[in-house]
């Protein structure tokens, strides 16, 4: 199974972005799936999460500026990115844990770069 994250691009500061997150084939038992970041030089953070049963976490940076959620169409998930800022360049990785083994499938990155 491959996860295809798209919509990244160059916006500026206070513009929105939407990506997006398809699997190659249908994933069963999904416990839960996320968006996570890495900044130049920091590490890989979590930004969003959803569980199987809909319940979602966000990073405090990004509360209240960002929406994760789940499309029907192969495991589609989103992520809605509004007041983007500066600090929220990076690349984004979607992810998905499935199994009772918590198996992690990641995508391949997409980059989002916000001017000042």
């Amino acid at each position: 199974v491959q996860l295809q994250a798209s919509g990244g691009g160059l916006v500026q500061a206070g513009g929105s972005l939407r990506l997006s997150c398809v699997a190659s084939e249908s994933i069963s038992s999904i416990r839960a799936v996320g968006w996570y970041r890495q900044a130049p030089g920091k590490q890989r953070e979590l930004v969003a999460s959803m569980t199987s049963g809909g319940t979602t976490n966000y990073a405090g940076s990004v509360k209240g500026r960002f929406t994760i959620s789940r499309g029907n169409a192969k495991n589609a998930t989103y992520l809605q990115m509004n007041s983007l800022k500066p600090e929220d360049t990076a690349v984004y990785y979607c992810n998905v844990k499935a199994g009772w083994l918590l198996n992690d499938y990641w995508g391949q990155g997409t980059l989002v770069t916000v001017s000042s």
